[in-house]
C-alpha cells in the first residue's frame, strides 16, 4: 500500500505561522494548493520524494466545513488546537475498496492559484473521524504531472511516521501486514494519549527532523 500524503491541521489564524515553522524546519518552500470548495478548506503543500506530499490545512468560514467529513475533520482538529489530522493512501482503484468497507466514495477537488481544478475521489473520513488511527483512501483523477508530489526535492522524504493504535485493527482497514503496512516507509507503533498519527520523520539535507 502506497502512502499517499499526510495532513497537518493549523487553526484558521494561525495558517501562515505554521506553514512558515514547518518550511523553515524541513528547509524547503510548501506552495499554496489552494481550495477544497466542496470541503470548506484550503490548503498548502510540500511535495516530496517518493510521490508523497505533506499538507498543512485549515477550515474556510463556509458552509461546507460543517457539512463535510473532511471538513468536519480538520475544524475538529483545528478546535483542540492543530497538529496531525492522519495519513492517506493511494490506491489505483477505490472501487475495491467502497466494496470492502460498505461506503461510496466522494467527488474531490481542489482550485489550485494557477487555475487548474485538481480531482480525485476519496473515502473513509467518517472511520477517520471515529477512529483516528485509520487512514482514508484516494484515487486520484489527474496525470501523474498534476499530483501535488510532482516536482518534490530528492533531499525530501518521509523515513518514518509514529502512529498511536492498534496494528492489528490498521492492518485489516488495509489489507496489508501488520508488520509493514506501508511500501518503503516505515512505521512505529507507539503509546500516546490519543490514538492516530502521532509524529512524521523527514528525511531532509541537513538530517532528519522529527514533526510532532
Amino acid at each position: 500500500m502506497r502512502l499517499d500524503h499526510v495532513s497537518y491541521v493549523a487553526t484558521p489564524g494561525h495558517l501562515a505561522d505554521v506553514v512558515q515553522r514547518l518550511g523553515s524546519a524541513a528547509g524547503a518552500a510548501f506552495a499554496d494548493g489552494g481550495i477544497h470548495p466542496r470541503f470548506g478548506t484550503r490548503n498548502f503543500i510540500l511535495p516530496l520524494a517518493g510521490g508523497t506530499y505533506l499538507e498543512v490545512v485549515s477550515t474556510l468560514d463556509h458552509p461546507a466545513s460543517d457539512r463535510a467529513p473532511f471538513g468536519q475533520a480538520v475544524k475538529q482538529r483545528a478546535e483542540h488546537g492543530g497538529g496531525w489530522l492522519g495519513w492517506v493512501v493511494a490506491v489505483d482503484d477505490i472501487s475495491p475498496v467502497e466494496t470492502r468497507i460498505g461506503r461510496t466514495a466522494v467527488e474531490g477537488n481542489r482550485h489550485r492559484p494557477d487555475g487548474y481544478d485538481l480531482r480525485w475521489r476519496q473515502v473513509g473520513v467518517i472511520d477517520l473521524i471515529e477512529d483516528p488511527q485509520l487512514p482514508f483512501f484516494i484515487q486520484w483523477l489527474c496525470e501523474r504531472s498534476e499530483h501535488p508530489s510532482y516536482g518534490g526535492s530528492r533531499d525530501l522524504h518521509i523515513d518514518r511516521m509514529e502512529i498511536c493504535g492498534d496494528p492489528d485493527t490498521v492492518s485489516e482497514w488495509l489489507g496489508e501486514p501488520s508488520n509493514h503496512p506501508l511500501d518503503n516507509i516505515d512505521v512505529e507503533w507507539v503509546d500516546s494519549e490519543e490514538p492516530g498519527l502521532v509524529a512524521v520523520h523527514l528525511a531532509t539535507a541537513h538530517g532528519t527532523i522529527r514533526i510532532d
